[in-house]
């Protein structure tokens, strides 16, 4: 096995609603254990509805911008190199409720999420219909969740 190199000009890019998503690793080169995506969010713009894995962790890297995530009721305000991990069954989800984009850099361990992510591309323009996004999140062993 050799090493995989990814540069900018590299992986796959996906366009999900108003996010711009970059596949660098689907999993295919680590035999399913790690895949790694790019998160733009433009400004003044939700992401998914708050959910759990029930299958796979996910991490994210600030890497440019200010998001917000939301896990249960608590909300934390981040900044470039913070880092976020959500194991398994913690609610989250995350915004831009700032003026400039973001840039995050998300794990998923396994690589289950990964066609996830594929699957948003069917969803161009404005924001998906919420149980359209949730019937695809079930897919994928994850859960939309409304805090208690």
């Amino acid at each position: 096995m050799s090493i995989i190199v990814t540069d900018l000009a590299g992986g796959e890019t996906i366009a999900a609603g108003a996010l711009t998503i970059r596949i660098l690793e689907d999993g295919s080169s680590t035999d399913h254990r790690l895949g790694v995506v790019e998160v733009t969010i433009p400004p003044h713009v939700d992401g998914p509805p708050q959910h759990v894995h029930r299958q796979h962790d996910e991490t994210f890297y600030v890497v440019s911008g200010n998001p917000r995530f939301t896990c249960g009721v608590e909300e934390i305000d981040a900044q470039p190199g913070v880092m976020i991990s959500t194991p398994i069954g913690t609610p989250h989800t995350f915004a831009n409720p700032g003026g400039t984009p973001v840039v995050l850099l998300c794990t998923v361990t396994p690589d289950l999420y990964i066609d996830y992510f594929r699957e948003l591309a069917q969803f161009t323009g404005g924001p998906p219909d919420p149980a359209a996004i949730a019937a695809i999140m079930a897919k994928y062993a994850t859960e939309v969740v409304r805090p208690s």
